[in-house]
C-alpha cells in the first residue's frame, strides 16, 4: 500500500492495468497511464485502438472490468459521469454538446445557472447579468475572443465553438480535462486557435489535460508526453521532445506487420 501511495503522489490521474471487456471482446487489455499535475498527455491511435473506451472509463460512463484507477492519489471506482465530475473530471467530446440556439453565456452556464432570490423565497430567478459578466471574464482570462457573449452559438465558427465547449468545462472548476479529438475536421487557422487555447491553459497551471488525437505532428507540438495505443494496448510511451513522427509511424508499421503475421498463422 505504501508503494502505491508513493507512486500516486503528485499525479492528477493514474490507471493501473485497466481492462475492459464487452462479452468476448476485450477493448482495453491492461492499459496503464499516468497524468501529472498541469501536464498535457497526448493519447494517439487509430480507430479501434481503445481510446474511446479509455475516455469512457475515466469519465465514469463505463467501469473497468479489471485494474485500478487513482484520482489525485485516491483509489476510485467511477460510479457515474456525475461522480467523475464531482472529482473535477470533465470531457469535451467531438459533438461538443452545445445548444446551438442559445447564447454563448447560456451555454457556459447550461445546467449550472446562477440564480438570485425573487420576490418570494420560493421564487428563484436566473441572474442573466451575472452570468454574462462571468462568461465574458472567463473567456477574457483564457484568451478566447468573441464579439459578444450574447451571440448564439450557431453563429460561431467551428474553432470558436470548440473554444466555448472548453471554456464551459473550465468554468465547471475542472481539474482534469479530457479533449476528444479537439482538432478533428478543422482547417489550419481554426486548429491553431484551439492549440493556442490549450497551451494557454497549460501555462495558467492547475489543469491537467488528456488529448485524444490522430495527428502525430500536432500532438508532439502540444503535449508534454505521448502515449500510443494499438489494439487495446499501450505500445509506446515517451516524452514528446524525445520522439518524432517518423519513429511513431515506424512503431505503428511494426505492430501492423506483427498483427498480420499472427493472423496468417
Amino acid at each position: 500500500m505504501a508503494d502505491t501511495q508513493a507512486a500516486t503522489t503528485g499525479l492528477a490521474l493514474r490507471g493501473d492495468n485497466l481492462v475492459k471487456r464487452f462479452g468476448a471482446v476485450t477493448a482495453l487489455d491492461g492499459v496503464s497511464l499516468t497524468l501529472g499535475q498541469s501536464e498535457i498527455l497526448g493519447v494517439l491511435g487509430d480507430n479501434g485502438a481503445g481510446k474511446s473506451t479509455l475516455v469512457k472509463i475515466l469519465t465514469g460512463f463505463h467501469q473497468q472490468t479489471d485494474g485500478k484507477l487513482y484520482v489525485h492519489g485516491d483509489e476510485t471506482l467511477m460510479r457515474s459521469v456525475d461522480h467523475a465530475r464531482s472529482l473535477g473530471i470533465e470531457c469535451v467530446y467531438q459533438d461538443l454538446a452545445l445548444a446551438n440556439s442559445l447564447s454563448i453565456y447560456h451555454n457556459m452556464f447550461l445546467n449550472r445557472e446562477i440564480v438570485r432570490s425573487g420576490p418570494s423565497r420560493m421564487l428563484r430567478l436566473v441572474d442573466h447579468k451575472q452570468m454574462r459578466e462571468r462568461a465574458a471574464q472567463l473567456l477574457d482570462d483564457i484568451g478566447v475572443h468573441v464579439p459578444s457573449v450574447d451571440l448564439p452559438v450557431e453563429r460561431l465558427s467551428g474553432g470558436q465553438r470548440q473554444a466555448i465547449a472548453v471554456a464551459r468545462a473550465v468554468n465547471s472548476n475542472a481539474r482534469i480535462l479530457l479533449l476528444d479529438e479537439p482538432l478533428a475536421a478543422m482547417g489550419a487557422r481554426e486548429a491553431t486557435l484551439i492549440i493556442d487555447l490549450v497551451l494557454r491553459l497549460k501555462e495558467k497551471g492547475g489543469l491537467s489535460i488528456i488529448m485524444i488525437m490522430h495527428n502525430y505532428a500536432q500532438t508532439l507540438d502540444i503535449a508534454n508526453r505521448i502515449m500510443l495505443m494499438q489494439r487495446g494496448r499501450v505500445t509506446y510511451e515517451q516524452r514528446s521532445a524525445n520522439t518524432s513522427v517518423a519513429e511513431l509511424m515506424d512503431i505503428v508499421r511494426r505492430e501492423y506487420r506483427a498483427m498480420r503475421a499472427t493472423t496468417a498463422q
